[in-house]
This record gives C-alpha cells, sequence and structure tokens, in this order.
C-alpha cells in the first residue's frame, strides 16, 4: 500500500534553543520512501546526519520566536507483516555483533528486574517467534491503554504495577519481558494507518529466526501491516523526534496518515 504522512510540530521558544530532529523515514527492507518534502519556517541552517542505529537526524537552532516544522512524505509499505511460529530463538553466542546491545536492559527496559514475569508469561511456549507472540498476547490482555496514565519517565517496571499506559509503555515492556529472555528486541516509532485517531506511534521488534519480526502490542487482533518506519532503538531515548537542549515548548502536534492516491 502506499501511504501519505503528514507531521507538523510548532514550536515556541523564548531564546534560541538548540534541538535534533528525527522525522525522516528512510527506505529498506519493508518501506520505499518515493517522495519527501521536510519544511522549516522561518528556514534556518540544518545539519543532517546518521546514528548509530542508521536514523536520520537533523541537528539545528530553534530561533526565538518559535518554529514550524512541516515533515511529509509518501511510501509504499507491506499490507501486512511476516508471521513464522517456526522461528527459532538465537543463543546469545550465536547473535550478530549488531544485534547484541539490543539484549541489555536499558533505561525505560528494566529488563533484569523482568526475568520472573517473562518465564511466567511464556511458561510452556516454544522458544522464539512463539515466546515472542506469547508476551504481546499477555501486554494486549493485562494492561490498560489509558491516556495520561503514564508520564515521559514511566518504565516498563512502572507499567506493570499500574497496568496502564499508552503505545510506548506497552512497547518498552514487550522489549523489557523479550530481553529478560535474552530476545533481542528494539523500538520502532513511526505511522500506522490503523490507528483510531492519526497520531505517531510505538511498536517493538524482536529478533529470533535470524531475522527482525514486527510485533504490536496494542493491537487486539494481531499485528497488521500498513506501518511506516522512522527511528529504531534500544528505547524512547533512542526514538525521541523531538530532543531539545533548552526551554522549548510543543505547542501543536498534528499528524496525518492516509492512504495516497496517484
Amino acid at each position: 500500500m502506499r501511504l501519505h504522512a503528514i507531521c507538523e510540530i510548532d514550536f515556541d521558544a523564548e531564546i534560541p534553543v538548540a534541538a535534533m530532529l528525527m522525522l525522516r523515514p528512510r527506505s529498506g527492507a519493508a518501506q520505499w520512501i518515493s517522495h519527501e518534502r521536510y519544511a522549516l519556517t522561518p528556514q534556518v541552517p540544518v545539519i543532517e546526519f546518521t546514528d548509530l542505529f542508521g536514523n536520520l537526524c537533523q541537528r539545528l537552532v530553534i530561533p526565538a520566536g518559535g518554529a514550524t516544522l512541516r515533515a511529509q512524505c509518501i511510501a509504499d509499505v507491506a499490507d501486512t507483516v511476516d508471521v513464522d511460529f517456526g522461528a527459532t530463538y538465537i543463543l546469545p553466542q550465536f547473535l550478530p555483533e549488531s544485534v547484541l546491545p539490543f539484549t541489555f536492559a536499558s533505561r525505560y527496559c528494566p529488563s533484569d528486574q523482568l526475568v520472573q514475569l517473562a518465564l511466567e508469561v511464556t511458561a510452556g511456549v516454544a522458544p522464539g517467534y512463539p515466546q515472542v507472540n506469547a508476551i504481546r498476547e499477555w501486554i494486549n490482555r493485562n494492561i490498560k491503554y489509558q491516556y495520561g496514565a503514564s508520564t515521559p519517565v514511566t518504565t516498563a517496571l512502572d507499567t506493570v504495577n499500574t497496568r496502564q499506559g499508552v503505545c510506548r509503555d506497552f512497547t518498552h515492556l514487550g522489549i523489557a519481558l523479550c530481553r529478560a529472555l535474552n530476545i533481542p528486541a528494539r523500538m520502532v516509532a513511526g505511522y500506522t494507518l490503523e490507528l483510531d485517531e492519526p497520531d505517531l506511534h510505538a511498536w517493538f521488534e524482536a529478533f529470533v529466526g535470524e531475522r527482525w519480526f514486527v510485533f504490536d502490542a496494542v493491537q487486539k487482533q494481531g499485528t497488521t501491516g500498513n506501518r511506516l518506519a522512522i527511528a529504531y532503538g534500544r528505547d524512547a531515548t533512542d526514538v525521541a523526534l523531538v530532543t531539545q537542549f533548552g526551554p522549548l515548548n510543543l505547542q501543536n502536534l498534528k499528524v496525518s496518515v492516509s492512504v495516497a492516491h496517484d
């Protein structure tokens, strides 16, 4: 399917503030960016670079008085996600070096504190893809989706205790439970066509059967396709679409995702 995604952000700043943005998706195995437009008003110098996870990042200084960013693209994405219940668990000694960092506990995913829960959730389930799917289903059944139930510093352990959160929290918990079983897992931030209200979304990927598979714990009927990834990382720290280095207010965030018609 071909998607048209638009993200518009209004910033307000009393003084010039350095910032790093991450709103340009890259073409890859599951998506092809055919058209793109990235506009900042007022226009200021922007330096683009690729971070450690392959994400396109933009450095700039938001001027005093603020600015408006409008990022939009048209992308060809997969209608479905790959499913393989035969994808096996990979022993840590055989994992690629590039994948190993995604087995470690991180700021929002304290996997070392969730080993017992991970074992309970996956009890009697075959190692590999079936374990990750069991984790996804458990989160969907046991964690309530609730706006305002979490904060920017909520961790996966907090979510286990409160049993509520939003897509970011569902994703952190899925990642942490996977890593508790030594299954590499990473966070993905992006767009999806399936949301009831258009917004930026988060899901996770797990490395089993020698490749990455997509899992979305928010969706009740299973993980669907038609999703456009913007950024990958260990947790929300790595995929923040806006990182500010000073007093900067986000006045407005508007997202639109629709089917593109040629």
